[in-house]
Formats: C-alpha cells, sequence, structure tokens
C-alpha cells in the first residue's frame, strides 16, 4: 500500500506547490513524531547484537559512518566545500550521485573525491520515485545502474527516496546498499529493519550483499520538515549507539545546507553539521571507527564466513497453535531469529493465558485468539477455524502494512488459512504453505467418515487451491510428499522437512529423579489414532509384574475423558497419571526423568502415515522407545533404534514394554543408536536447507528479461 501512494504522490508532486507539499508533510511528521515517541529516535530492539558479531576493527567501540545524497545542481556546487569541512575535522565519507539527475557529474569531480580518500555511490538512476514501480521498468534501469557502478567504478548504492525492495537489488552487483534505516517513522516507506548493524542480503547460489541502515534522523527530516533547531536528536543518538556497539550511519544532503548568506526555505545552518562533527571527536576522540561504506561492507564480508552472517528478512508465521507448545513452528521462527531475521507469529492461546503480544526467544508472537482441544463437532470445529482466519487476516493485513514482511510462512490446520495472507501476497510478500498434517486424512479419522465422503472430497480440493496459491509447499514426511504430489501439487514447488528434533532445546539433560520408580511416558495429544488406550491396556497386563511402574501421559484432547474412564475401570488409579500440557522448553527435562517412551499409534487409522516427533526427542535424552509397526515409523526408524511391536496389540506392547525395561542390554543398545541417528537427523543438520529456501523464495527473479550483461555475483 505505500508503495501505491508513493506512485501516486510523486505523479502528482510537480503539480503541487512548495508550500503546500511542505505544510501536509510537516503535519503527517508532527503526529508521527507522537505516535512513535516510544520507539524514535531509539528503537531499543535495534541494539540488540547480531549473532556471531565480531565487533569492530582494532577494538573499536563504535563505527561512524557519513554519507550524503546529492540531489540537484546546487547539492553538486557544495560537495568540495562539504569535503573540506570533513577533512578539517579528520573525517571521510560517501557522496552518492543521481547519474541521470538534473546534473552531470564529472570524470574530473569523480577522480578528485576519490584522490582525497572519499567515495563515489550511485543513488538510483533518476531521482523521480519510480525506480521499483514495476519489474520490467526497474530490469531496463538495472541494466543502466550496472554500466555506472563499472565506470565509476561504484561499490554501493542508494535508492532515491530510500524507496527499498532488497530483493530486487542483487540485480545491481554491488558490494553494499544503504536504502534501509533502523527506525524512520517519517520516511514515505516507513517499515524499518530494527538493527544498527550491518547485515547480509543473501541470494541464490551463495552470493548476496551487505545492507548498511542509516540509524541517525535525515537532517531534511529533522531540520525542515521537523523544524528541529539543534542536533540534540543527533547527539542522544549517537550516545545510544556508542553504547550498543554499533553503527552510527548518517546521511545528509548539501543540496539543504547553508554555507553562508541568508537561509533559504529548504536549507539549515552548515553549523549544525559542523556541531556534529565536534561533538562526536571531542565526546569519543579515537574509540570510533570512522569508515567509508564500502569500508564497513568489506570488513563485513572479511570477518564473518559467508554461511553465518546476520540477515534481516522480515517473516511471519500464522499457525492455529499454541506458540510455546507447537515444536515445529518454534523450530522454524526460532531458527530464523537465531540468524538475525524479524520474526512474528500469529497463534492461538491456550488455557489461561492471555492475548496480547509476547517476546520469545527474539520471536514475537501475536496471540488473537483462544483454543481449548474440545472439538467434537465437526462444525463447532469448523467455526473455531474459520473464525481464526478472519482475524489472523486482519492482523496479518495490519502488520504487513507497518512492516512489509518478505515472507509469509503458513502452517496447515487448516490448508485455507493460506488465504489469510492474500493481501501480503498481493504487494509481492511470498507465501509458505506448511502441511503438518494431510487434511481429508485427518477429517476422515478424526470423525469416522468414508472414503469419497463429500466433505473429505471438499477439503481434497480446498488442499489443491490452498497449494495452489502458496508459491511453495513444505510436507512434513515423505509418503505425504509421494501423496500430495500426485494430487496437488507439482513436485518442483514441493519441499520436504521432517520434525527433526532441535538440539537447541533438545540438548541431553541430565536425570534428576531418583525414587525407585520406572516411568513410561507419552507426550502429545489425546486421539483416537495415538493408541493411549492400548498403552494403558498394556500397563494393566504387566503392573503386577513391575509393581513400580507408572505410565505418564502429558498433554490433552478430545480422548482425555474416556482414557480417565478407562483407567479407572482397570483400576490403574495413581498407576497412570494424567500430568496435563507443559511447555517445549520444560520437556526435554521431563523426558530426561522418564525410562521408556512409548508411540502406540494405530496403524488402520489417520497415525500410519502421521510422522512422530516424540520419537527423536526421546531419542535425544536417552530414553529408549517402544514404537507402533507403521508404515510412517517403519519407513524412517530400524529395529536397531526404536523396539517395534505389532501395531494395536497390547499384548505385544506390555511385551516390548517389559522387554526394554528388564533387558539392560537392549536398552543400553538402542539409546547409542537413538543418540547417533538424532546427531544425523536433526535440526542442526537440516536449518541450513530450510534457510536456502527462505532465501531462494525471497529473491527475485529477473530471467524473463533481456539483458546485456552477466550480474556479478558478490560473494565476499
Amino acid at each position: 500500500m505505500s508503495m501505491l501512494l508513493n506512485r501516486i504522490y510523486y505523479a502528482v508532486k510537480p503539480y503541487v506547490p512548495w508550500p503546500v507539499r511542505m505544510a501536509l508533510r510537516r503535519r503527517r511528521a508532527t503526529k508521527r513524531r507522537a505516535a512513535f515517541s516510544g520507539v524514535w529516535p531509539i528503537n531499543e530492539r535495534a541494539g540488540a547484537l547480531p549473532p556471531g558479531w565480531p565487533g569492530w576493527p582494532e577494538n573499536k567501540k563504535f563505527a561512524i559512518v557519513l554519507t550524503h545524497d546529492v540531489e540537484g545542481c546546487k547539492g553538486l556546487s557544495r560537495v568540495e566545500r562539504l569535503m573540506s569541512i570533513e577533512q578539517q575535522s579528520g573525517f571521510r565519507s560517501s557522496f552518492n550521485f543521481v547519474p541521470k539527475g538534473e546534473y552531470q557529474v564529472s570524470d574530473d569531480l569523480r577522480e578528485r573525491i576519490d584522490r582525497a580518500g572519499f567515495e563515489v555511490g550511485i543513488q538510483g538512476l533518476k531521482h523521480d520515485g519510480k525506480l521499483y514501480s514495476s519489474k520490467a521498468s526497474f530490469a531496463a534501469d538495472a541494466a543502466q545502474i550496472r554500466d555506472y557502478v563499472r565506470q565509476w567504478d561504484a561499490s554501493g548504492f542508494r535508492s532515491p527516496l530510500m524507496q527499498h525492495k532488497l530483493a530486487w537489488i542483487h540485480e545491481l552487483g554491488v558490494e553494499y546498499d544503504t536504502s534501509t534505516f533502523d527506525i524512520d517513522p517519517f520516511e514515505p516507506q516507513p517499515d524499518a529493519v530494527e538493527t544498527i548493524f550491518p547485515f547480509w542480503v543473501p541470494s541464490v547460489h551463495g552470493g548476496g550483499y551487505v545492507e548498511l541502515p542509516y540509524t541517525l534522523v535525515q537532517d531534511f527530516s529533522l531540520f525542515v520538515v521537523l523544524r528541529d533547531r539543534n542536533i540534540d536528536v543527533w547527539k542522544r543518538k549517537l550516545d545510544w549507539v556508542a553504547e550498543h556497539g554499533g553503527m552510527a550511519l548518517l546521511n545528509t544532503h548539501p543540496d539543504y545546507m547553508c554555507f553562508e548568506g541568508n537561509l533559504q526555505r529548504d536549507e539549515f545552518p552548515i553549523a549544525y553539521y559542523e556541531d556534529f562533527l565536534r561533538y562526536a571527536t571531542d565526546q569519543y576522540g579515537e574509540t570510533f571507527w570512522q569508515a567509508l561504506p564500502r569500508d564497513v561492507a568489506r570488513y563485513y564480508c572479511a570477518s564473518i564466513p559467508a554461511g553465518s552472517r546476520n540477515t534481516r528478512k522480515k517473516i511471519c508465521m500464522l499457525a492455529y497453535s499454541n506458540y510455546q507448545t507447537d515444536n515445529r513452528v518454534r523450530r522454524y521462527a526460532e531458527a530464523l531469529a537465531s540468524r538475525g531475521d524479524l520474526v512474528d507469529v500469529i497463534a492461538n492461546s491456550s488455557g489461561d493465558a492471555p492475548l496480547g503480544k509476547d517476546s520469545i526467544s527474539g520471536v514475537t508472537v501475536h496471540r488473537i485468539q483462544h483454543r481449548n482441544r474440545d472439538e467434537t463437532s465437526k462444525w463447532s470445529y469448523a467455526f473455531r477455524l474459520l473464525r481464526f482466519l478472519v482475524n489472523s487476516s486482519a492482523v496479518l493485513t495490519r502488520l504487513h502494512s507497518a512492516k512489509q514482511y518478505d515472507l509469509i510462512h503458513v502452517h496447515n490446520i487448516p490448508d485455507f488459512l493460506v488465504f489469510a495472507a492474500w493481501y501480503p501476497k498481493w504487494t509481492g510478500a511470498k507465501i509458505i504453505l506448511d502441511i503438518h498434517d494431510m487434511v481429508p486424512e485427518l477429517y476422515a479419522s478424526k470423525f469416522k467418515t468414508q472414503a469419497g465422503d463429500l466433505f473429505t472430497e471438499l477439503l481434497t480440493k480446498i488442499e489443491k487451491a490452498s497449494a495452489s496459491f502458496a508459491h511453495h509447499v513444505i510436507v512434513s514426511n515423505h509418503l505425504w510428499s509421494k501423496k500430495l504430489i500426485a494430487r496437488s501439487v507439482s513436485e518442483d514447488k514441493c519441499s520436504t522437512f521432517i520434525n527433526h528434533v532441535d538440539t537447541a532445546i533438545f540438548y541431553r539433560h541430565p536425570r534428576t529423579r531418583n525414587d525407585g520408580k520406572l516411568i513410561v511416558m507419552f507426550p502429545g495429544t489425546f486421539q483416537w489414532h495415538q493408541g493411549l488406550d492400548l498403552a494403558i491396556d498394556a500397563v494393566s497386563r504387566i503392573r503386577e509384574r513391575v509393581p513400580n511402574l507408572e505410565l505418564h501421559l502429558y498433554g490433552g484432547g478430545q480422548e482425555a475423558a474416556s482414557l480417565a474412564e478407562l483407567t479407572n475401570r482397570l483400576g490403574l488409579t495413581g498407576v497412570v497419571k494424567f500430568c496435563g500440557s507443559v511447555s517445549l522448553d520444560q520437556m526435554p527435562e521431563v523426558i530426561a526423568n522418564s525410562d521408556l517412551g512409548v508411540v502406540p499409534k494405530r496403524a488402520n487409522s489417520f497415525g500410519d502415515e502421521a510422522y512422530s516427533t516424540k520419537i527423536m526427542e526421546f531419542m535425544s535424552q536417552g530414553v529408549p522407545v517402544v514404537v507402533s509397526r507403521t508404515t510412517i515409523d517403519s519407513f524412517y526408524y530400524s529395529e536397531r533404534v526404536v523396539r517395534f511391536f505389532t501395531s494395536g496389540d497390547s499384548q505385544e506392547l506390555a511385551e516390548g514394554i517389559l522387554e526394554v525395561l528388564q533387558n539392560r542390554e537392549l536398552r543400553e543398545s538402542l539409546v547409542r543408536a537413538g543418540y547417533e541417528y538424532v546427531a544425523l537427523n536433526s535440526w542442526d543438520v537440516k536449518r541450513r536447507e530450510y534457510f536456502e529456501l527462505v532465501d531462494s523464495l525471497t529473491v527475485e527473479s529477473f530471467s524473463e528479461f533481456q539483458r546485456p550483461s552477466a550480474v556479478p555475483v558478490v560473494s565476499g
């Protein structure tokens, strides 16, 4: 929406008198200054140290980077005077020129700038606000910009008017871009990157460029639009950046600096800028690194290996689940946040947890609807899903309008939740549909319907439409991937990511329990296909032979009441314990204090092809597992790593539990093999594949446009 409004504004701008334009801008800026007073000029989130940050050269405390945008002839005529002022203060800067603006930049001027130790950069092609109006026009402009990059031996780029589409800038073949900001609500495109550090914008095939956000408000905004009459805002922000060890990148315009004589209506005294340089020197002496933008970009690439560079993509996830207990959603979200991305999650709240916004491990979670797992009617279940679709669509539209997400990752169930991302997709965001469960099959199992049922057929059509709407589809196991490709999505648009255990959470926890009991454990939802009634019956068969045995069931769901009734009927009160739900962070410790895991899914149900994350979670904590011989678990596991039993046979399940508990050699063998399996199949191994998928989706392809020459690949 902001890009559309910008196009309209710059189309009518030439016909609106300057005083009218300025009055409107000042009115808007005054309102936004008040509205953003809690985060501007300082947004505390932006001060977070990026993962793997090496610090500045020679142990400098922070960096100061000076840049100037030269918009017109007046600015061009002042370049060398501004250079002289900076040289006298011991500073060097970069000047960004518009190649096809109202002026011509002579070879002689560029050479003088270079000889003096300054830098020349490119500011768009024309200063008209139309650079990103369409892919076709951008491709044409990009070809010319690349030519100027080569002719001028330039390293960096800045978009006019601070417009930005970082996924497109790869086409320019530059080392760095400076078209973003940590926080600046006064810009026409005000979505912020919320960091005062450089970050990497990866492309496909290992290339990319460094993004250098400006972190001090621009001179025109501060002195002409907001009409401040001192540099207190600059001082305050510089002090804060220095405290957090970041990059104080300032962008000013010689066009608006008054060097002598009377101030024009769009100017401010050059003394303000001189005061800033003097303050930086007097206050911080030699503790900061005064660098050109290209120096920062090259230092960044030389200091941080390509696979470890912090990124700053903007990603939102939607899930009709409780974020804190949904290990699949958390695994993706926290992995992205750990590499520096801005990640929001729109999710449910369970139990008595309040609605609203929360921050968990660097991820911002928006809980928008309560959910209780008591859906016994298909109609009540459908109503809640539709309600979440409407609510999440509204919240996502609002957030995207402010943040301009690069990618929306939608998790089923339901498949049609992907349509909540209609507005982000319309404005250019990429969409992933992540199929945790095959909805037609789950529906048939949950509500005991027959194949070919009207609703099952409808859900299959919805699945196909949802997959078509998304740019890419992720499936949670290889069996479902084959089925989905056969009926709903093309193979080249589909990837498989099983529920790999996240060792950042499921690292080895010590056993702290020493009460002499033997604890058999199950964590998950209480549904018929999970076969928990079989586990309870199995315990009843061996309780006399193992008097210290207990079965602990963690979780809840629609079968909870019937399972409790079965427990009472078999006289297992106190032996079978319903322990409620615990958070994902607590689960590893709970598992580590159990003696055996049990996964008794029914093979004649949805569970036959539903991959169970809990098996690898048990393995990660050195707990052996007795597993039903379903199609999916036979596909991924062998007798070497789990103790199988025939699905649906509670007697064989009982024998399996007894054997593992009493056969020390078997138990130790399963534990060793489990550790090996986790090491080969953990999220640590597969996370890079997910990052590559995200990065490939969020880089625009311009292959449909003919280019006169290849784009240089900057690999660092």
